[in-house]
């Protein structure tokens, strides 16, 4: 479902729709789920589902971010289907065909943008023997950059940018192709926690595509990537990390309706140094979080405010907003009982210059009363600056877009 709020002459507006999808349909048809998704198993195996190109018809709930492409507003997930929308309406326009004949079967919702150069970066795996991580750019006609060949593809949600690379953070959660051939689990269950790896960070040359090198660190396990950028040292990567990826289970309904208990993530910030292979980190947040933001205006350059949601340790879900000066290593938290906040997105405020100066927003459930708001702070501060009540709650959701 899309949500919307649109703010004009000091009123917010509200409105909300379902993508129109082949999965939205099947599921209404049904009366209940029944597409094959991230860990949701249709009863064919993994192998026939790749034969059949991934089965479009049951993996197009697209319903983890929002992008932008060429003007036109996409629905993504971490299939290469996306679904276009009218921003004004909500109303499903269709699948989008990107204009070329690049092929793969899972790829990040989390396409980064260069605001330099205006163009859009994103990769998209192939399974096969062997499999390959495919960099390109994003936008109506992809553009293959570079083919990395690699005998077991692991698990990325996201991946960062600098100005003059890309870099894939590798985690040793890999996919194993004797499952994927021949099991019926969900796709999600195919991959295999291997701690005997380390993880790799691997370097592209974002003009070439071609790898540039690659470093190794601890076994850890991640999905969103802050920021990353250059320096005298080499580059410098902001990322949230778990010690496994036991994080996963903990996200099932089942387990949140039994025994809730969200752990909290590592803000780290990695150093790949100019000389050497191994990668270095510090901790740089006190207080764990999730679902990190920062002032966009600092993508690629360095940066030195995070925002995300965090767990409380009265707490078993997301219930406080976390902003963490990653200079001075200090937080300041905003929460309120009761209440569990989603994404926070930076706003900045019109012709600001520095760095933070602007608007967190952020969907509130309000567990008290069983309803939603909208919550506009001070991201300088985390001091409320207003809320706009929904007459109903709004479903716990993953990542917005403001335009």
């Amino acid at each position: 479902m899309l949500h919307a709020f649109t703010f004009a002459q000091g009123r917010v507006r509200y409105s909300n729709r379902f993508l129109d999808s082949n999965a939205y349909r099947a599921a209404r048809a049904r009366g209940a789920p029944g597409a094959s998704v991230f860990a949701v198993d249709p009863g064919l195996s993994l192998f026939s589902r790749l034969l059949m190109g991934l089965l479009p018809f049951q993996l197009d709930n697209t319903n983890i971010s929002i992008a932008q492409v060429a003007g036109r507003f996409l629905a993504l997930t971490e299939t290469p289907l996306a679904i276009e929308f009218d921003p004004e309406t909500l109303r499903t326009i269709g699948a989008f065909r990107f204009r070329d004949r690049l092929h793969g079967h899972l790829t990040t919702a989390h396409p980064l943008y260069d605001a330099a150069t205006g163009v859009s970066y994103t990769y998209l795996t192939r399974f096969g023997l062997p499999s390959r991580y495919q960099i390109m750019t994003f936008g109506a006609r992809r553009r293959m950059l570079g083919s990395l060949p690699v005998t077991a593809p692991g698990y990325m949600h996201s991946f960062a940018m600098t100005e003059r690379y890309l870099v894939l953070s590798e985690f040793p959660f890999l996919l194993s192709m004797r499952d994927i051939l021949s099991t019926k689990v969900p796709l999600i269950g195919c991959f295999r926690w291997r701690p005997e790896r380390a993880t790799r960070f691997l370097v592209l040359d974002k003009r070439t595509g071609e790898l540039v090198r690659t470093y190794e660190a601890d076994p850890c396990f991640g999905f969103h990537h802050v920021n990353a950028y250059e320096t005298g040292e080499g580059l410098t990567l902001d990322l949230i990390v778990y010690p496994d990826p036991s994080v996963i289970d903990q996200l099932y309904l089942d387990t949140l309706a039994q025994r809730p208990r969200l752990p909290s993530g590592e803000l780290r910030r990695y150093v790949l140094p100019q000389r050497g292979r191994s990668a270095r980190y510090a901790v740089v947040s006190p207080v764990g979080l999730e679902l990190p933001q920062i002032d966009e205006r600092q993508r690629s350059r360095r940066h030195r405010y995070v925002y995300g949601v965090g767990v409380s340790q009265r707490g078993a879900f997301f219930d406080q907003i976390v902003r963490v000066d990653t200079e001075q290593r200090a937080v300041a938290i905003w929460s309120e009982a009761g209440c569990y906040p989603g994404e926070p997105i930076f706003v900045p405020d019109p012709g600001a210059c520095a760095e933070g100066e602007g608007l967190l927003l952020t969907i509130v459930l309000d567990g008290r009363c069983g309803t939603s708001f909208l919550l506009a702070l001070d991201a300088a501060t985390l001091e409320e600056v207003g809320r706009a009540r929904v007459a109903h709650h709004i479903p716990f959701g993953l990542h917005g877009l403001y335009v």
